[in-house]
């Protein structure tokens, strides 16, 4: 949940480090910093705040050099302080290093520290990292004292560390992504690739337990665990200008609007992917949708629809996967979803049914990463890197997934061209409007209740999460037939009450709306015709399925002005990182 880069090469250092890390500002943005070797002293900077706003008080391009590393950190050990934020080094300054993940057993290895003379300057669990190094540094070369110092280290880690007496960069991963990249003479490594698109476009991706030590143009990696190994070296071709901002002021806006692009891509997947998805699903004989998040919500879509074509599955949490585990075996089919493909309570669930047998099939937005690797097969979303952290055109993605995977295991035609241009029609700069008049009438709340029935409910859910992320309003998402048994105590004159209608369970919906009406709530129906129950309306198309996309953008739309009224940053939520990599 933090973000590393480091560079070595005949660059400026600086220059490449500070817009690497910029590019992965979306997995954390409480503290950040870097270190450099300028005129053989490692120079370390480091603060609490983003990267612009610590870099105009520090000046992170001077002195220049051209080897470093620096971090951006979602604090998860620690507070947020500049003692905690990264590099950490060791006690003589010497070693630096910069980490992503947890290290399980710190305090067992600081307390040996301490009892050799140690002296740590900050509570995190990465420091114990800088000083275990230099405890083997004082006897073994740099390069065989990180192997030793990594090989006793036990959690999830991804770990760069620089020597101001060597020019070398040494790194580690096991169970947090780490990729490295290769010019001619110079190298670069990251916590994934968008940080150096601009720079590089030949990558090697780590696999856990790789160690790897990059000099100017020369990468040599090694396994802790099997010894030699050879790494593809991948070249990966993408324009990184598509992957600006431009001129939105948000990343978030700019994704919701891609959407229409975003569906069409998800949903016409290659014909052989989807069959052997639609193989596989027939022979389980049980089957769990795991995911996490946004994810979490994709697969309990996928339940839905997958039961509309006669498919029992089960939707699961990922973190409360392993709970179910003595139900799985050889038979079972698990089909995992995550953006990231690096999700680590996703990632321990499949791992976990690997044990016991299962086969792994993923929904993954991200190709080369630790999920691909783990699943039998997988099928690409297609949507593009994602920046900002509430996921819109992801989630859109993950549905036009399965909705393929639907319309082939029901024989059922779908137009994705219809629903490419519905979806256009709903970002269009006269309903953005009316969203921001909506918006207007709740900003000051301090509850909205979102209620819903079958896939409708299911859209709820997703559109609860993206208002709490974004806005910090408290929003909270019913099947509409659960309402009254106890959370109707809560509605008071004036409660928001967002009311999916679906034209499936209109007949229901309408009338659970009027029972929250009767209470005092204000009712904002989202639906394809007005209705007498409706304070409010936002209208949406009907149609089937395809509701599922449909209904959830007005309500992305209407997290995102939530946030801007209220003076919040919609691409960096407070206390939440993109990538979430340690459980």
């Amino acid at each position: 949940m933090c973000g590393i880069v480091g560079y070595i090469g005949y660059r400026n250092a600086n220059k490449i480090l500070l817009e690497g890390i910029k590019r992965l500002e979306y997995r954390g943005y409480d503290s950040c910093g870097g270190c450099f070797v300028s005129n053989g002293k490692l120079v370390i900077k480091k603060d609490v705040g983003k990267v612009e706003e610590v870099h105009k008080k520090l000046n992170f391009l001077k002195p220049s050099s051209t080897i470093g590393l620096m971090h951006v950190r979602w604090a998860s050990h620690g507070g947020v302080t500049k003692e905690n934020a990264h590099p950490h080094y060791d006690c003589e300054e010497k070693i630096a290093i910069v980490h992503n993940g947890i290290i399980e057993n710190y305090q067992q290895l600081k307390n040996s520290l301490i009892k050799k003379g140690h002296k740590f300057r900050s509570e995190t669990d990465s420091e114990v990292v800088a000083h275990l190094i230099e405890e083997f540094n004082k006897k073994l070369d740099f390069e065989n004292a990180c192997k030793k110092a990594f090989s006793l280290l036990k959690g999830s880690f991804a770990v760069l560390a620089i020597n101001k007496d060597e020019r070398k960069i040494i790194g580690i991963r096991k169970d947090s992504p780490l990729v490295v990249g290769k010019n001619e003479k110079e190298c670069f490594a990251a916590s994934d690739i968008y940080a150096l698109l601009p720079f590089t476009k030949n990558f090697i991706f780590l696999y856990n337990y790789d160690f790897v030590v990059l000099e100017d143009g020369k990468i040599k990696i090694e396994n802790l665990k099997e010894g030699k190994v050879e790494r593809k070296l991948e070249r990966i071709e993408m324009d990184s200008k598509l992957y600006k901002k431009g001129d939105f002021h948000h990343f978030m806006i700019k994704e919701i609007l891609e959407q229409y692009s975003v569906f069409e891509k998800a949903f016409n997947q290659k014909e052989e992917k989807i069959k052997r998805f639609i193989k596989e699903i027939k022979k389980a004989n049980r089957i769990f949708l795991v995911g996490a998040g946004t994810s979490f919500h994709a697969c309990l879509a996928a339940s839905y629809l997958f039961a509309k074509a006669g498919i029992p599955t089960k939707a699961v949490i990922a973190s409360e996967f392993e709970n179910l585990l003595d139900l799985v075996d050889k038979k079972t089919l698990i089909i995992a979803v995550s953006q990231s493909g690096e999700t680590a309570d996703v990632l321990n669930a499949v791992r976990k049914a690997k044990q016991k047998g299962a086969k792994i099939f993923s929904v993954v937005n991200v190709p080369y990463t630790s999920l691909t690797r783990e699943s039998d097969d997988y099928i690409l979303m297609n949507a593009g890197f994602e920046i900002g952290v509430a996921a819109t055109k992801t989630y859109i993605a993950e549905l036009a997934v399965f909705l393929a995977i639907y319309s082939k295991l029901l024989n059922k035609k779908i137009n994705s061209n219809e629903i490419k241009a519905k979806i256009l029609d709903l970002v269009s700069r006269s309903r953005r409007e009316y969203v921001e008049k909506v918006a207007e009438l709740v900003k000051d709340k301090d509850h909205i209740f979102l209620i819903g029935r079958g896939l409708q409910y299911v859209t709820a859910c997703e559109g609860a999460l993206k208002i709490k992320e974004i806005s910090y309003i408290h929003a909270e998402a019913f099947a509409g037939g659960e309402i009254k048994h106890g959370t109707i105590a809560l509605i008071e004159k004036g409660t928001p009450c967002i009311v999916f209608v679906g034209e499936d369970n209109e007949k229901q919906i309408l009338s659970n709306a009027e029972e929250l009406k009767a209470r005092g709530g204000f009712i904002i129906g989202v639906a394809e015709k007005n209705q007498k129950v409706f304070d409010i309306w936002i209208k949406t198309p009907q149609d089937g399925e395809a509701s599922l996309i449909y209904q959830i953008i007005p309500i992305q739309l209407l997290a995102y002005q939530l946030a801007i009224l209220k003076g919040y940053d919609p691409d960096h939520p407070r206390s939440l990182s993109k990538s979430l990599t340690i459980p």
